[in-house]
Formats: structure tokens, sequence, C-alpha cells
């Protein structure tokens, strides 16, 4: 079963110890129930409970310390990392956001250069701690070339930090806060340690009403040491973007473990509700609804299962990650919100109710899509890739799905962050052509079309100022980019045709949809309409299939699963 059943998924596909992991954290959350889930996040109340059963299981210990700074079982494993963060998301935003701020705190402290940090970061999480990432700031955003913190040398060897930063979580307890700043004399980037807990670190506010704790804080005249600089310069730089790059692929773990939960949620009310005399489940546009959002669900984690292939297998020689990853990060998220306002269609009212899982769902869901970068600065990010993955494919060993409990030593050990578009891609057929069936064929000549307008109607000089064309360009490239992997993850898992067809009538009707919206821009030039015009296609309609689909996967998630109370 590729979707995530708390009380039937056995994680057999990891080792023994991480296998306890996952249902150690689930039998917490099955334990706490549901009615205190909702409970405390109505009332913002600060996650302690689950930060001690973190504490005293070593989980963070265990999954966030790369093998050779922790105990036997701790290594950084993107495999039982995806898990978790699914399971997290699965009961709660907040539950996934600690652990996300957490991994990017402490990211910086694993790539850099100084060995006494990353005992002293060992340490402090074995003993339980919490880290948080200093990159945001309230005037500047993302854009981390504008940087305000500044840190000046004290005359004696050591520095002292001043500025403020804006939405960081776990910044009211986190044991080392990760903070970006530049060197007062050189303008250099630089990259140091503080204690949140350290009378000149001035906690200002939560920004946010949750119960995870986004922090204004603001450094005055904080005394930083030599030992406290985890890099100065263009590596400082590097770290930050590392970190990042790494991390961001967890929210859309965090979206498929809130969309699995708000599914359940929708299926067991909808399927004992009875109007008009009929049951609310039997009616065509209820099934449709359910089917559509089951089917992007599917696809997002066979999507997101197979970017962790890449992560884990990624080399100097091969860093294709770096075009799959920000789309687990941007189109995995954007899908999750899809696949809730499907099934709020469905419930309607009952999507309000404070006693829901799914209220919480509704509200947080719409939060991933903008954090590690918005949807737009990914998307920017991915279009770099775009002319070497269609016109100059290269030859790569093909990759099994890997499960491997080792240490996935590359991420840590990247280097500089330049360079994308020289990043080579293997040939996106190969996939393709290993499914023949209907949809995916229909599929494929949607993408023989993009292809060929690329070559024959490219973006002339002016429309290659124009973000939002160049947008909807790259909406057409990633969902070629998804339908690849996902048909590699289809192979691997022996997915069925039914399936596979479903997956494939929505990505054609949504390459269609955007390839609609490109033909009316206005600066759509006549050659780019008629090439946009033919792009639009219709899926393969099989009642027969549909309904099959219907009984032996959506209907039968019926009762299925209910947290406990």
């Amino acid at each position: 079963m590729v979707i995530l059943h708390p009380k039937k998924t056995d994680f057999s596909h990891l080792d023994k110890a991480s296998q306890q992991i996952m249902l150690d954290t689930i039998a917490f959350f099955e334990n706490k129930g549901k009615s205190k889930l909702c409970d405390d996040d109505r009332h913002y109340v600060w996650y302690d409970d689950f930060l001690s059963f973190v504490k005293e299981k070593k989980i963070f210990a265990t999954l966030m310390t790369p093998s050779g700074y922790g105990d036997e079982g701790a290594r950084w494993d993107t495999s039982r990392i995806a898990a978790f963060a699914e399971i997290l998301g699965f009961y709660g935003l907040c539950y996934w956001y600690t652990y996300q701020v957490s991994s990017l705190g402490i990211c910086p402290i694993w790539i850099g250069g100084n060995e006494d940090a990353k005992k002293k970061a060992a340490t402090l999480i074995d003993e339980g701690n919490i880290f948080a990432f200093g990159l945001s700031e309230k005037e500047h955003g993302a854009d981390i070339y504008s940087s305000s913190m500044k840190l000046s040398p004290d005359g004696n060897g050591n520095y002292i930090a001043n500025g403020t930063k804006y939405y960081i979580g776990n910044g009211n307890k986190a044991a080392m806060v990760s903070v970006f700043g530049k060197m007062s004399d050189s303008n250099e980037y630089v990259f140091f340690t503080v204690d949140s807990q350290h009378p000149n670190y001035k906690l200002e506010k939560n920004v946010v009403n949750s119960q995870s704790y986004v922090a204004a804080f603001a450094l005055e005249n904080y005394p930083v040491s030599k030992n406290d600089i985890l890099e100065i310069g263009s590596t400082a730089w590097d770290a930050a973007l590392n970190t990042i790059n790494i991390n961001k692929y967890n929210l859309g773990w965090g979206s498929i473990g809130m969309s699995t939960h708000a599914l359940y949620e929708a299926m067991n009310h909808a399927s004992h509700r009875n109007l008009y005399g009929k049951m609310v489940t039997d009616f065509p546009h209820i099934k449709d609804l359910f089917t559509k959002a089951y089917t992007r669900l599917l696809a997002m984690k066979l999507f997101a299962l197979r970017a962790t292939d890449y992560m884990r297998t990624a080399s100097e020689t091969d860093r294709r990650y770096l075009l799959f990853n920000p789309m687990v990060k941007m189109k995995v998220t954007t899908e999750g919100e899809f696949v809730m306002n499907d099934l709020w269609d469905v419930i309607a009212a009952k999507g309000f109710e404070k006693d829901m899982f799914f209220t919480m769902a509704a509200r947080d869901i719409r939060a991933l899509p903008k954090l590690e970068g918005t949807v737009t600065v990914n998307m920017a990010l991915i279009i770099k890739f775009m002319p070497n993955y269609f016109f100059f494919p290269d030859q790569f060993p093909e990759i099994p799905t890997f499960n491997d409990p080792v240490n996935d030593t590359f991420l840590f050990n990247q280097g500089p962050t330049k360079g994308l578009g020289k990043i080579r891609f293997h040939d996106y057929n190969i996939a393709y052509n290993a499914v023949d069936l209907p949809n995916v064929n229909i599929f494929k000549g949607q993408i023989a079309l993009f292809k060929e307008a690329l070559m024959m109607a490219s973006p002339n000089e002016s429309q290659q100022k124009d973000l939002d064309l160049l947008l909807k360009i790259g909406e057409l490239f990633t969902l070629v980019a998804y339908g690849q992997l996902i048909l590699e993850k289809v192979v691997l898992f022996k997915i069925s045709n039914d399936l596979t067809e479903q997956i494939f009538d929505i990505l054609i009707n949504d390459f269609s949809k955007m390839a609609l919206a490109f033909y009316q821009k206005s600066s759509c030039t006549p050659k780019q309409m008629e090439y946009a015009l033919k792009m639009v296609q219709k899926p393969v309609i099989d009642p027969a299939r549909e309904e099959r689909i219907w009984n032996e996967h959506v209907f039968a998630l019926k009762d299925s699963y209910s947290m406990n109370n």
C-alpha cells in the first residue's frame, strides 16, 4: 500500500531500528488522541509533550546526526527522514515544523568546517535540544543577498554581532541558532551560531498565531567567539543554499502527510451521510472529486519517493536531484492544495468544525508552497535546467529504489552551488517509452509538441523578460519531469495500469490548462499560440476503469482509519 495507513503500514523498507522510530512516533500521536491534538492547536499550546518524547527516544539525534558524530544508529538517511516527515505532517504541521527548522538549523553546522561546533551540536541534539536557522529578515525576506545582520571584530580576535532576524522557527528554545550575516569590515558572508537563551539574544515575539514559535529576535552586542564561526565568504553562502536544497524536500512530505489524513477523514464523513435518500458517496460528482484527490495524492507520493532515490545517489557527477528536489517542494506542495480543495468541496461545512483534523490541515497546507522560497522562486530555479533536460541528454547508470541504511554523505559535501545550467540529465524518453498506455501516449504527444515549440517558437528577447510567461513555460516543463519520475516509480513499484492511466488523465488535463493559459498571454506570438492550442488534449475516458479504481482503492478507504480519540 503506497498511501500511509498509520495502523497498518509496517515501514518494512527501512531497517528494524528505523521502523521502530516510525511506529513509536505513530503510537505517541495515537495515544495523545485527536481531541487533545485539536485542543492544543486551538489554544496554541507549545508541544513540550512531543519534544519530551523525541528527547526520550533520541529521535532527532538519530535522524539528524551524520554517521561518525552520534550513536551507532545515527545517520542522515533521506529514506527514513521522508517517512518521519510524512508521519509528522499526518498529525499536524507544528510537529513537522519543529523538526524541519531544527534540521535547517543544524545543517550549516554539518556542512561547515568547524569540528568543535559539530561536536557541540552532536552533544546538544543527543541531549534532546532543538535548533534554528537564522536566515530571513523582516525587511529582506528571502533576499539573503541583502542581509543586514553584521558581525564586527572586537579587537581581541573575537566578534560582536548586531542585527535582527525574522520568521525563525524554534527561535524561542533553540540551543544553537545558525545565523547568516555579513562581516562589517569586508562585507563577506558569514555563518555563526548563537544560543537563544543568552542575555544578548533578545526574543521579541512570536510573529504567528500557532503552536509553533516563529520568532523575531535581535542580537544586541552579542559576543561571538572564533569557535562559533561556521564559515566565512563564499562557503558561507554555499552552506546557506545547500542547507535549503537538502531540506526543502521535506515540505512535500509534510503536504503528503496532511493530505492523507484529510482524505481518510473526508471519506469517513461522506460515506456515512445520506442526502435526498442517497448516500453522498453515490453521487457521481462526489466520486469524481474523491478519485481525483486520491489519484493526485498517489502521484505526489510516487514522485517524492523517486526524488528520494536521486537525492540519496547524488554525487559530484550526478546532481540531477537539484531539479527534482525543488519540485518536491514546489509541485508536490501545490498538488496538496488541490487535493485539499477537492476534499473540502465534498465535506463542505464539516471542514470548519473544531474537532476535525481537516480544519487544521486546510489552514496549514497553504503554508507549504510558500516556505523555503515561494513557488515563483523555485520555478525560476527549475527553468535553468530546461535546455539540458530536453536537448542535451547524457547517460547515467540506472538508479534503483534506494532505501539502504547508509549515510547520505554527499549532501554535506556538495561544495559550490554554481553551475546549475551545466547539470545534465538522462533522456526522459526512457521512462516514457517504458510504458505503453493510451493516456501516457497522449501525454507523450503533448510533450513532443512542447519540445517542438521550444525549438521552433522559442521566447523572443522581449518575452524572456516576461517572468509570468516564463513561469507558464516552467509549469509545462515541470509536468514533463513530474510524469517522468512518476513513471519510473510506477515501473519499480509495479503500479497497476488503471492507476497509471488515471494519474495521466490528470496530467493531460493539467498540461492542457497550462497550455491554454500560455495561449492567453497577450505577448504570445501567433506561432506560439498555434502550438499551445495543439497541446490542448483530452484524456481517454474509461468509466469501467474509474469504477474499478473507486471500488478497489478510493471507496475502500471507508472506515479503514480513524485517529484515536
